[in-house]
Formats: C-alpha cells, sequence, structure tokens
C-alpha cells in the first residue's frame, strides 16, 4: 500500500467515526496533495453518505401483507408484520448487522453451567410509546403469552422447557428451564417474542399496539398502510428517520414500479426476473444477502399419500434443485437437501451427500410405495415470493419424467397464510431465516410444534432434540444434529429446494453501515432504526 492511500484510508477512517470534521479533513487532504474537487467528492461519497443523519420520511413498499394480520405477537404469519413489528415493537436480544447476537431490551445474560438457569439485566432506559419505563414485570408477562395450556402462539414450542419465568427486581428476570438450553439468548431474537407492557393480571396489551421500538404507530390499516413516527424514549441509538410510511405491495411489479417512480425508497423484495434490469437503475441499490431463509414444499405425513415415505422420497429425487436455482432464483439461491441447517449456521453438517434430481430413483421409489404413477396438488402464491408459482410449474416439469403429475394450484396472495398454510397437504413455504438449528427445529419440526408444517412424527429425531438442546459439549453436539439432518433427509416431510438469498433494493440516498443481518430483508427487519438518508 502506498504512503498516499494509507493516509487517504486513515484521514477518511477518522472522518467517518467523527473525528474530523468537513473543515479539517478538506484542510488535511488538501495538504496531503489532494485536490479541492477531489477532496469534496472523497467527503461526498465516503464519509457523508457513511455518517447517519436524522431527519426525513422513510417509505417502504413491503410484501407478504394480509388483511387478516393481527398484533398478537403469538399469531405473526406474514412478512408484512414481521417488519412491523421491528419498526414499533423490541426484544430482549437482537441479530446484528454482522450476525452475531446482540443486545436489544436486555443488556446481558448469564447462564448456570448447565445451561439451566438463565439471568437477564434488563435496560433501565427503555419505555413504551405510552411513556410508560419498562420493567421486569413487562418482561415476564410478554415471555408468559407464549405459555401455558391452550397458548395458541406459534413461540410455544420454544419455550416448552421452560419451567418458570420470574423477576428478579425491577431491571431482571430469571428464566428456570427443565433442562439445559445453551441457545436461549438467541431465542429471544425471535420475532413472536416481542415484548409487550404488562397487564395487572399478567397479561399482555398486545392490541393496542403499543410497544417500545424506536418508532410508534400513528395510523394502521391491515394489509393497505401503516404510518409510524419516531419514539423519543426508545433507549438505544438509532431510529434516525422522522417518520415510517409501509405500504402493503404484494404485486411485484407494482413494488418496484413504486421504487423507481420515486414513490417509496425501499421495498422488500426484488423481482428476480428484472434484478439485472434494476441493478443497472444508477439511482437505486439492489442488496442480494446470503442466508439460511429456506423455500420448503410441506407436505402433510398422515394424509395420503405422503403417509408414505416413499412417495415423499419420490418427490425428493424428481425436483432439480440446480435449475430452479439457475432459472428461477438466477443464482440468489444455495441448493437445499431436504434439511432444514444452511451451511451458515452454527453444526451444519458438510459430509451429507447432496440429493441429486433423479427420475429413476424416483419411479423405484413411487412403485414401492404401490404407485405406477401419482397426481397431487401443490399451492404457491406470488406474494410468499416472486416467482414461487412459477418455481412449481417447473418442479411439475421435472416431476412428469418420473410419472408425477404435480397440479400446481396459484393461490390467492391475501390470506394465504392463514387460508392455505397448514391448512392444504402440500404447499410454498418461505421461511426466514433462524440462527440456530434448534431453534428452527424447535419451531417446524417438533412432533407437538404448532407449526409443523408437515405433521412430521418421529420418535429418534424428537429425542436427540431434546439431548442436543442441552449438550455444551460442541462436538457431541455437532454429531447429532447431522443424525437429526440425515433422518429429516430421508424419512421426513418437506422437499427443501434451495435456501434463498434475501434480495431486496433501496434509493441510493438511503444508507447503511458496512454490514446487513441475514435475519430478514431490510437488514434482518431492523433497517428502520439503523439506516439513513445520505
Amino acid at each position: 500500500m502506498s504512503d498516499k492511500k494509507e493516509f487517504k484510508d486513515l484521514l477518511t477512517q477518522d472522518a467517518k467515526s467523527g473525528k474530523l470534521g468537513r473543515r479539517d479533513f478538506m484542510r488535511f487532504a488538501v495538504a496531503a496533495g489532494m485536490t479541492v474537487p477531489l477532496a469534496s467528492g472523497l467527503w461526498t461519497s465516503d464519509v457523508a453518505a457513511a455518517t447517519p443523519q436524522k431527519g426525513g420520511k422513510f417509505r417502504v413498499g413491503v410484501h407478504d401483507g394480509n388483511t387478516s394480520d393481527t398484533f398478537d405477537p403469538g399469531t405473526y404469519l406474514s412478512v408484512g408484520m414481521i417488519q412491523l413489528a421491528h419498526a414499533h415493537r423490541s426484544y430482549l436480544t437482537e441479530i446484528t448487522p454482522e450476525n452475531t447476537l446482540g443486545p436489544d431490551m436486555a443488556d446481558s445474560w448469564s447462564a448456570t453451567p448447565d445451561a439451566k438457569t438463565w439471568t437477564f439485566e434488563l435496560n433501565k432506559n427503555a419505555t413504551f410509546h405510552n411513556g410508560k419505563k419498562f420493567t421486569s414485570k413487562d418482561a415476564v408477562a410478554s415471555l408468559n403469552h407464549h405459555r401455558g395450556e391452550g397458548s395458541t402462539s406459534a413461540a410455544a414450542a420454544l419455550l416448552s422447557t421452560v419451567v418458570d419465568v420470574k423477576a428478579k427486581g425491577d431491571h431482571a428476570i430469571v428464566i428456570e428451564l427443565n433442562q439445559g438450553s445453551a441457545d436461549l439468548p438467541y431465542f429471544m431474537t425471535d420475532y413472536h417474542l416481542a415484548i409487550c407492557p404488562a397487564k395487572a393480571d399478567g397479561s399482555i396489551e398486545w392490541d393496542t399496539m403499543i410497544g417500545a421500538g424506536p418508532y410508534k404507530i400513528v395510523d394502521h390499516k391491515p394489509g393497505i398502510s401503516t404510518n409510524l413516527v419516531r419514539h423519543d424514549g426508545w433507549h438505544r441509538q438509532g431510529a434516525y428517520f422522522d417518520e415510517l410510511e409501509l405500504l402493503v405491495l404484494n404485486d411485484p411489479n407494482a413494488r418496484q414500479t413504486a421504487l423507481i417512480t420515486d414513490d417509496v425508497d425501499a421495498i422488500t423484495s426484488v423481482d428476480l426476473k428484472t434484478m439485472a434490469l434494476m441493478a443497472r437503475n444508477k439511482k437505486l441499490v439492489v442488496e442480494n444477502v446470503a442466508s439460511g431463509s429456506a423455500i420448503t414444499l410441506p407436505m402433510f405425513c398422515d394424509v395420503d399419500p405422503y403417509s408414505s415415505v416413499d412417495v415423499r422420497l419420490a418427490l425428493k429425487y424428481a425436483v432439480n434443485r440446480d435449475e430452479l436455482v439457475e432459472k428461477i432464483m438466477f443464482g440468489t439461491a444455495t441448493v437445499g437437501n431436504d434439511y432444514h441447517v444452511s451451511s451458515g449456521m452454527p453444526f451444519a453438517p458438510t459430509d451429507i451427500p447432496q440429493r441429486p434430481y433423479d427420475p429413476d430413483k424416483a419411479k423405484f421409489h413411487l412403485k414401492k410405495a404401490g404407485h405406477s404413477s401419482l397426481d397431487v396438488s401443490l399451492s404457491a402464491a406470488d406474494s410468499i415470493l416472486g416467482g414461487a408459482v412459477d418455481m412449481c410449474v417447473l418442479y411439475a416439469e421435472h416431476a412428469k419424467k418420473a410419472g408425477i403429475n404435480i397440479n400446481v394450484v396459484r393461490e390467492a396472495n391475501d390470506g394465504y397464510w392463514s387460508d392455505v398454510w397448514l391448512k392444504k397437504p402440500w404447499c410454498f413455504v418461505k421461511w426466514g431465516a433462524r440462527p440456530t438449528p434448534d431453534q428452527m427445529f424447535s419451531l417446524a419440526y417438533k412432533d407437538d410444534a404448532p407449526w409443523n408444517e408437515s405433521h412430521w412424527q418421529n420418535k429418534r429425531f424428537n429425542e436427540l432434540l431434546l439431548t442436543a438442546k442441552a449438550e455444551l459439549d460442541e462436538k457431541l453436539r455437532a454429531e447429532q444434529y447431522r443424525e437429526m439432518c440425515q433422518i429429516a433427509s430421508d424419512d421426513g416431510g418437506t422437499v427443501i429446494p434451495f435456501f434463498a438469498n434475501f434480495v431486496y433494493a433501496r434509493n441510493k440516498r438511503v444508507a447503511h453501515g458496512p454490514n446487513l443481518a441475514a435475519a430478514w430483508e431490510l437488514d434482518g427487519g431492523r433497517g428502520y432504526h439503523r439506516w439513513w438518508f445520505a
């Protein structure tokens, strides 16, 4: 590295960190031999753009919004509500832009050596949108909302080993488990586990839309739009925008047109067919973030013909995953192997052979199940993922070579999560990325999980799930997860063709730091408080 370039980099770094103002930056840059136009351009492109500025109204076109969406955090389903939840509510912990675990309403946490008792120290400055101070009572009530008999929360499975949640003074809680859980702090990032104000009876006040997040709601029309303003009592840095407007734009063409015509500043999902064209637009930036967001095609294992493991294997061998990634995802995905652990997760197995596209092997399993051919229906909607229906149609073409006729059913965008998912025996699903295998398996594969989307029951898998959850020896834990992945691949009721990147876009005037979280669209749903107008 030349001395001049090294000095330039150090100068820029000091300016970005706030050690130098524009005047001093220009003075040192010119003294180092830069021309005034060059120094001014460097400030504008490299320094000013990376320095958070307050102000403005951030307008976002979000996909997968529904008129049936509710504010009960236990029932959050759609991407639209997940985005809104991170804009107006807070959680005990968060996934950082570096994809590590960080604090939110909890400042720190610690566990006993057996990981059975966890203590979370809470932020003393946090307040709700109505001015009420956040205390341990709110944290206890918010977690207990997902526990107990009759709970309808999708997060109940994550907290199934919790014996008690109790306050320790006003600013700490203690969570006691019936077995160790090394991943409990990661569980607290789950989008269902939002912190809400506690009522006198120990329940939570969720229906008033009051949260403790960076922005508070001033107007909400389900499935249409939400307007928010900055919560001045927010306990963290950021929340640079004065206002937010989230517009539900389920149609991908409408979303992208809104961004191109400057009617919104960012969109949550780009139509991949036009991704390259959008990337050439000098006003826009297309973000392509690799993630563990799985595309799943769950079959009800207690409904014929999917009750036969050979039928399930036939459908797994009948899909050409590489072609789906190439032609539907345009390379913005990584091939899946019918278990819900991506290569970016801890304990991801690296030695399980990839299941290939093999129509002859599919025919073999079909014959073994007693079928010479098979007719099945697969439901999908493009609001879940742009190109979802096209993907299923291409899969149907692959399956024909194995004697399998897949009737692709284009479902209505509105109400897909309430009317199709968990209702119809085979459908298209897109999962957000979870940080650990235990969280994913507990949500969607555990025998009694409300979101066991394939109705799959496997005794050995569930034994391993409980054992691995408490295992502190990482080598042994990795072996347990490997066996679980193999069982899911060979016996499970879910075809996982690939893990999709999060591909979204923003106007260039919207700026962010050097990293982006891979948990959800828009920086893990946290762009609302992490981003700013340059």
